[in-house]
């Protein structure tokens, strides 16, 4: 999680054109949330939060030309007394002489989107969200498989990249290898992805780095996913019970969210990597109400209450 964005990397990320006040170019952002000034161009400042983007769209501007001269001056002067770290106005707003003006003497950044008002607050605040989100980072690989966005964790050596490996031969994508960078965007929702550097790169023993796009093309990887399941490798524990059924749910805490675990134990011959993509299978027709576990327990039980065998 980063403390703030500059406002300098805002504008980049967002392709927005400077106007005015770039001597406002690091100022810091430390709010995802996104301002639209139409309460505070009649004056009413109460709840103003001066931590945010202001984002002045068309009815907002509308709104703002029917005012006085000395209402204009004044509610504006005061938008910019308060330092928001910069202004964006969207694709069809025109920009008045007063903005440029007040942008210039409180050294505040104002800019102009090539999109209009509701792209422009979703881009802002999705790349705001993204950086500003809290992270994690956590040991493992994580692959989509069939749309399931599975995180494979276990002990060093146990075999979790050579198990990813074989399942992007088999058609899934790899997100990350090795460190997985965790955000959660708002409970329920966690997305994972690679640091920068390590993007499109597994390290498999015994090999070296590999590079999954130059071996197995562009379709073999993706930037980020949603983490719907988390399958531990461990070695077979012949003391320990493991879930023959599927009726016991198992979960892993990540922030506010709660995701299933399975727990798959690795012996020899065994193809882990069939297992992993039928787990997430599984697990994909549990979360569209297809149970098979307590499906065959209740034909089970029919079965055993009619006497048959």
């Amino acid at each position: 999680m980063s403390d703030f964005v500059s406002v300098r990397e805002l504008a980049y990320a967002s392709n927005l054109e400077l106007l005015a006040g770039e001597a406002g170019l690091d100022a810091k952002i430390a709010e995802d949330m996104i301002s639209r000034p139409g309460l505070e161009f009649t004056g009413f400042f109460d709840y103003f939060d001066s931590k945010r983007v202001v984002l002045v769209g068309s009815k907002d501007n509308s709104f703002f030309k029917t005012l006085s001269k000395e209402k204009q001056r004044e509610n504006v002067e005061k938008i910019f007394m308060l330092h928001p770290p910069c202004l964006v106005f969207s694709k069809n707003v025109e920009v008045d002489k007063l903005f440029y003006e007040m942008a210039e003497k409180y050294n505040i950044c104002i800019f102009k989107s090539n999109l209009k008002t509701t792209p422009t607050s979703s881009k802002l605040y999705t790349f705001l969200q993204d950086k500003l989100a809290p992270k994690i980072s956590a040991h493992g690989t994580l692959i989509d498989i069939n749309g399931m966005g599975t995180l494979i964790i276990g002990k060093s050596g146990i075999g979790k990249s050579e198990t990813a490996l074989d399942l992007i031969k088999r058609g899934h994508q790899l997100i990350a290898d090795d460190l997985v960078e965790i955000i959660e965007k708002e409970p329920g929702n966690l997305v994972g992805s690679a640091p920068e550097i390590l993007r499109r790169y597994m390290e498999i023993r015994g090999i070296g780095i590999v590079d999954v796009v130059t071996m197995f093309g562009a379709g073999a990887y993706r930037q980020k996913k949603n983490i719907k399941l988390v399958v531990e490798l461990e070695a077979w524990n012949t003391d320990k019970y493991y879930d023959r059924l599927g009726l016991e749910s198992q979960k892993i805490k990540y922030f506010n969210t709660e995701i299933t675990k399975i727990t798959i134990p690795v012996l020899p011959g065994r193809t882990v990597a069939l297992l992993v993509e039928s787990a997430a299978m599984n697990e994909k027709l549990k979360l569209m109400g297809h149970f098979a576990a307590q499906d065959f327990i209740t034909k089970v039980n029919d079965k055993a209450s009619r006497g048959e065998e």
